[in-house]
C-alpha cells in the first residue's frame, strides 16, 4: 500500500484525492493546504483524512510514501525538492517548474536517490491522445506537415504565470509525446489587457529541422471553451476535438497529391496538384478518465522503478520552450533557437 500526500486543495487538488483515493494500492493519507476552509472541505470528504496547513509536516511524515503537489506554480520546486530530499516520491501540477534549470536540479536530485519524479501531464494519458499517437507510430498520417492547435476560454486567470504557462503546456505536453522530433526554435507573440498582469492572449510557433511546423493560440479571453487541434500529414489528417462529448478524434483521407509534369518546349516543370478527398472515421477510444489513468501510470512507476512517459525529462523540455516562448514574448515574436542541453537517456 503506498501511502500519499496531497499538497494544495484548490481547483486540481480535489481531482487528483479522488482517484489516488480510488486506488486499491493506494491510501491518501494526508491533505495539505493554506486555506482552512478548503482543509475542512478535504475532512469532510474523507472522513479520518489527516489535515494540515503546513506542506513541511506532510512531507516530514514517515508514513507518506509520495507527495502530489498541486500548488502554484511559484511553489513547485522547492516542495518538490524539500519532498526528493526527504526521500519520496513526486507527482508535479504542469508545468515542472518556473525555470528549466530548476527542473534539471529536480531531475538529478530524483536520480540521485533513485526516486520517481513525475509531471501531471494530464491530456497525455487520455483515450484521445493516445489513439492519436497509435495512428502516428503506426506510419498512418504519413509525414507530419503542421500541428495546429486553438485553446481558449474564459478564465481562469493565473497570476504567477502567463497564457502561454497556463494553456500552451498543454499542447507542449501532447506534442512532446507524440511528435517524433523536437523544435529547434520558436516564437511567441501576446499582449495583457490588464497593466500589471500575465499576457492573456498569445500565439506561439515551433520551428522544426523538417517541413513539420507547430502553431498554437490561447486565449484566457474568449467568449467560448475551444480545445481543437488539427494535425496534417502527407496519408491522413486528424481533427481532435477534446469539448466533443463523442467522436473527440476523426480522421480524414484527405490531402493532396504532387505530380511533375515535363514541359518540353520550355525545357522547365510545373508542378500539378491534386486533391484527394477519401473517407472520415472516428476510432473508438477508451474512455477511462486520464487522471486515473494517470494516477494508475504513477504508482505502477514506483512499485515497479519504470520511468514515467511524463517523466521530469519531459517537464523540463516543455519548461525549455515555456522559458524561450516567454524571451520571445518580451522581443515582439523575435524566434529564439532552443538548445535542449540534456536529453532523456
Amino acid at each position: 500500500m503506498i501511502g500519499i500526500g496531497v499538497i494544495g486543495f484548490g481547483y486540481w487538488g480535489p481531482n487528483l484525492v479522488r482517484n489516488f483515493h480510488e486506488m486499491a494500492d493506494s491510501r491518501v493519507l494526508a491533505v495539505s493546504d493554506l486555506r482552512m476552509e478548503r482543509l475542512a472541505l478535504a475532512a469532510s470528504r474523507y472522513p479520518g483524512i489527516g489535515i494540515m496547513q503546513d506542506p513541511a509536516e506532510l512531507i516530514r511524515s514517515p508514513v507518506v510514501d509520495a507527495i502530489v503537489i498541486a500548488t502554484p506554480v511559484s511553489a513547485h520546486y522547492q516542495l518538490a525538492m524539500e519532498a526528493l530530499r526527504a526521500g519520496k516520491h513526486v507527482l508535479v501540477e504542469k508545468p515542472l517548474a518556473m525555470t528549466s534549470e530548476q527542473a534539471w536540479q529536480l531531475i538529478d536530485e530524483a536520480e540521485k536517490r533513485r526516486l520517481v519524479l513525475m509531471v501531471d501531464h494530464t491530456f497525455v494519458y487520455s483515450g484521445s491522445v493516445g489513439k492519436i499517437k497509435e495512428l502516428i507510430d503506426a506510419g498512418e498520417v504519413g509525414d507530419l506537415y503542421y500541428y495546429d492547435s486553438v485553446r481558449v476560454n474564459l478564465g481562469l486567470f493565473q497570476h504567477d504565470v502567463n497564457v502561454l504557462w497556463d494553456l500552451a503546456v498543454h499542447d507542449l505536453s501532447i506534442m512532446e509525446y507524440l511528435l517524433p522530433v523536437r523544435p529547434r526554435a520558436v516564437s511567441a507573440t501576446g499582449i495583457t489587457h490588464f497593466p500589471g498582469q500575465p499576457d492573456n492572449i498569445a500565439y506561439l510557433t515551433l520551428f522544426y529541422d523538417s517541413s513539420l511546423l507547430a502553431h498554437i493560440h490561447v486565449n484566457w479571453l474568449a467568449p467560448v471553451k475551444v480545445r481543437r487541434t488539427l494535425i496534417g500529414g502527407s496519408k491522413k489528417m486528424i481533427m481532435y476535438d477534446d469539448v466533443e462529448p463523442s467522436e473527440k478524434v476523426k480522421v480524414y483521407d484527405k490531402g493532396v497529391t504532387r505530380q511533375s509534369q515535363s514541359k518540353h518546349s520550355e525545357k522547365v516543370y510545373q508542378m500539378l496538384v491534386g486533391y484527394r478527398a477519401g473517407d472520415m472515421w472516428a476510432p473508438q477510444l477508451d474512455n477511462t478518465e486520464a487522471l486515473r489513468c494517470e494516477a494508475r501510470h504513477f504508482l505502477d512507476c514506483i512499485g515497479q522503478s519504470k520511468v514515467p512517459i511524463t517523466s521530469g525529462e519531459a517537464g523540463a523540455r516543455v519548461v525549455e520552450i515555456l522559458e524561450a516562448a516567454t524571451l520571445s514574448l518580451a522581443q515582439r515574436g523575435a524566434p529564439i533557437e532552443l538548445h535542449h542541453m540534456k536529453v532523456a537517456a
